[in-house]
């Protein structure tokens, strides 16, 4: 399910900017940008983000941004003096030249390393957490569209159902005048006991009640499962298997165009479901 969070938060000496962006997937692949001196603290954040996000294509960055005049890198005094000093006896010269060169060399610069503040990283934690809450809201705003469209994909399959129900009665008077008709052109008069037998045999073949009554329960769980809280993804799938099951079983038995005409519009409704299915946690 997609999403997309952001948090800033301004502390005395810098801006801090958090942004978790959110794609399907199957499973978590978490993509961290993070600043050098928070590195630490990665495992802790991406756990944090995979405790509340569960699965997705996830891109997380944390951004900062100095506000005030302060920087981690210091000009190493007694190098810089010890190089000049070593310039000026191979080409003596103005002191202002050998400083340029001086600060060029290795080592002139040194940078320290920041420690992070405790309380500097809880703030950052409660900008995260505010940032994953957004995602959350996306994704409910999103689940709540795909149950309503789940719903009417339900209600049109069961809709469609009925309708081969209803014109099932006619089918199977066609099979028993086909059977006759074929009986007839054969121009024997068959045993009346044996032509009854073969005949409830073939209409036994393609009697579809059993697949409907199947059909019938695995819409009903759906709906009753999609309903409760522990609906999820995997489980859906499982019962849109089934459902796909019983209407290609219902397909292959009608032997009659316009129930298969109805077959395939319920295909096309599962079909719509199923890919759904795949933005469902």
């Amino acid at each position: 399910m997609t999403g997309f969070g952001k948090s800033i938060l301004q502390l005395p000496t810098k801006k801090i900017t958090i942004e978790v962006k959110s794609l399907n997937s199957k499973n978590l692949d978490l993509n961290a940008r993070i600043p050098s001196q928070y590195r630490e603290k990665e495992l802790e954040m991406r756990n944090t983000i995979a405790k509340k996000l569960a699965r997705g294509k996830v891109d997380f960055g944390l951004y900062v941004e100095i506000t005030a005049e302060e920087t981690s890198n210091k000009v190493n005094e007694g190098v810089v003096k010890e190089y000049m000093k070593q310039l000026s006896v191979i080409h003596p010269g103005d002191a202002t030249e050998l400083l340029k060169m001086a600060i060029r060399m290795p080592d002139a610069l040194k940078t320290e390393r920041e420690e992070i503040d405790e309380k500097e990283f809880n703030a950052i934690k409660e900008a995260l957490d505010k940032a994953l809450s957004e995602i959350e809201s996306y994704r409910v705003d999103e689940g709540k569209a795909l149950e309503k469209d789940f719903n009417i994909r339900i209600k049109n399959i069961s809709a469609l159902l009925d309708k081969v129900m209803e014109m099932d009665p006619e089918r199977m008077e066609g099979v028993r005048e086909r059977l006759n008709k074929a009986v007839a052109e054969l121009k024997e008069e068959a045993d009346q006991n044996r032509f009854e037998q073969e005949l409830i045999y073939y209409l036994e073949k393609f009697d579809i009640t059993e697949e409907k009554v199947r059909l019938s329960n695995h819409l009903e769980y759906f709906a009753t499962t999609l309903d409760s809280a522990d609906s999820n993804g995997k489980k859906l799938g499982f019962i849109t298997q089934e459902l796909g099951r019983e209407i290609n079983t219902i397909g292959s038995k009608s032997n009659y165009a316009p129930m298969q005409q109805l077959v395939v519009q319920m295909k096309d409704e599962l079909e719509k479901i199923k890919e759904q299915l795949l933005n469902v946690l």
